[in-house]
């Protein structure tokens, strides 16, 4: 299963047709907040289905803070972070990730792109597809479970 990851939108239209577009075919997709109204726009656009959470610039939030689902056989934690993290450190997150039992936590905040393995646990941040705070730029990233096996990549926008 090809899932796309995207975060920290900020309400541009325009950096979520070009991470459609970077990301390939995908079955899916999930936003890991700041304007998660923005998942409402990427499943329009796309047809497919979005799961969103909200972040710290969601005034009026449509979405929870934090969202479990279960794709392919693997528990995905879905968080913008800002709860259980600072910006620079995701420690918090596996922690937190340990205690809920999941495989796979993709969380956003940050605007940096991160793909961290911890014993198995795959903590993953597209980055930002609209306000990077990298020198990387503006970024998506794709979730792939095959056969039982995850892996993720990061896309420039």
């Amino acid at each position: 299963m090809r899932i796309g990851v995207i975060s920290d939108t900020h309400g541009n239209k325009a950096s979520i047709e070009q991470a459609v577009t970077v990301a390939g075919p995908v079955e899916m997709w999930l936003h890991a907040g700041d304007f998660c109204r923005d998942g409402q726009y990427l499943k329009s656009y796309t047809g497919l289905p979005v799961t969103a959470t909200a972040g710290n610039c969601d005034a009026n939030p449509v979405a929870k803070f934090d969202e479990f689902i279960e794709v392919a056989g693997k528990k995905i934690w879905l968080t913008h972070g800002h709860r259980y993290q600072d910006r620079s450190r995701s420690d918090e997150l596996v922690w937190w990730a340990r205690q809920f039992g999941v495989d796979v936590v993709i969380y956003g905040h940050s605007h940096i792109p991160d793909i961290t393995w911890a014993d198995g646990l795959l903590v993953f941040n597209p980055g930002s597809a609209a306000q990077p705070r990298s020198a990387s730029g503006r970024s998506c990233g794709l979730l792939v479970i095959e056969n039982g096996v995850v892996g993720a990549s990061i896309y420039s926008i």
